[in-house]
């Protein structure tokens, strides 16, 4: 196969702080295992979460559940989950441990809310699936045997935060959740970048109405006539060219806010889910998103 020719400048240096990098990604084994936050403020979350609770008292903070959720995303199953904090009672000081059938309820219970970090970002959206089983292309073709997959669509800033998702099955429509993001965040957001599945008119339309700059990579085939706003940036495309119109909107910027989180999300966590309630299905997965979110803020 052909080699095609790239373009614009080979970037050969890598402008990346190693140092604080590498430290980053240390931090993530010492804050999660060797030194779990909520063995210092046990006693001050739960008097805040029994303030004024009618009925049975809680036992066990929040940020106990939220430690246990991210070695949850990463497929650990509850009774292993409730051995880990069997082991953290015998050797860091005797506490009662939690159940495995609570610890699931807990965990169904977190809210998973995500949020923008600042104003005027650059976000972009994007869609991938997660495999609701382990088989193979094989038995999908020789037996006929399919359970689709799960759909995720998530909008994330340029600094590979994750600002918005929604998930649904294959058939969920990228471009209507994409919107739906864009308007529930549209006072965050300073520029949109999006590609080619995501050039039609309600898509600009919406931009428009909302102030937001919009980076949406054009077809070849589209037509520039007319006054809206699609129109608009139809003709900036074709005057421009592809690449100084990408280099003119920062469209580089879309793979660290959304195809980057996806690969980071696959690698850590896994790209498949355990439960078989499609209830459960969508849980985990946003499960799995929002604790890649909760490693990336240390």
């Amino acid at each position: 196969m052909a080699q095609r020719e790239r373009w614009g400048k080979k970037n050969f240096e890598d402008k990346r702080d190693w140092k604080t990098y590498n430290e980053h990604l240390i931090k993530r084994g010492e804050y999660y295992i060797i030194n779990p936050r909520f063995l210092d403020n046990w006693l001050d979350e739960i008097k805040e979460l029994n303030h004024r609770k009618v009925g049975q008292p809680y036992t066990y903070p929040n940020s106990m559940i939220e430690f246990l959720g991210v070695f949850r995303g990463k497929g650990f199953d509850y009774r292993a989950l409730q051995g880990i904090m069997r082991a953290f009672s015998k050797r860091l000081g005797p506490f009662p441990v939690i159940s495995f059938s609570q610890i699931r309820r807990r965990i169904k219970k977190l809210s998973l809310s995500f949020m923008a970090k600042s104003n005027d970002l650059v976000v972009a959206c994007d869609g991938s699936g997660m495999k609701v089983s382990n088989r193979g292309e094989w038995i999908r073709q020789k037996w006929k045997v399919r359970r689709g997959w799960i759909k995720v669509v998530i909008m994330g800033d340029t600094d590979g935060n994750i600002v918005d998702i929604r998930i649904g099955n294959e058939d969920l429509d990228e471009r209507a959740a994409s919107r739906g993001m864009i308007r529930r965040n549209k006072k965050n957001l300073d520029k949109v970048l999006l590609d080619g599945y995501h050039d039609c008119e309600n898509t600009f339309d919406l931009c428009n109405q909302a102030g937001i700059e919009p980076a949406i990579k054009i077809r070849e085939n589209a037509s520039g006539k007319g006054f809206g706003p699609r129109a608009r940036e139809v003709r900036l495309y074709q005057n421009l060219g592809y690449k100084n119109w990408a280099e003119q909107k920062g469209y580089g910027m879309r793979w660290p806010a959304s195809e980057g989180v996806f690969s980071a999300v696959k690698r850590i966590f896994g790209e498949g889910v355990q439960s078989h309630k499609t209830r459960n299905m969508y849980h985990e997965t946003r499960l799995k998103f929002w604790a890649y979110q909760q490693l990336k803020e240390l």
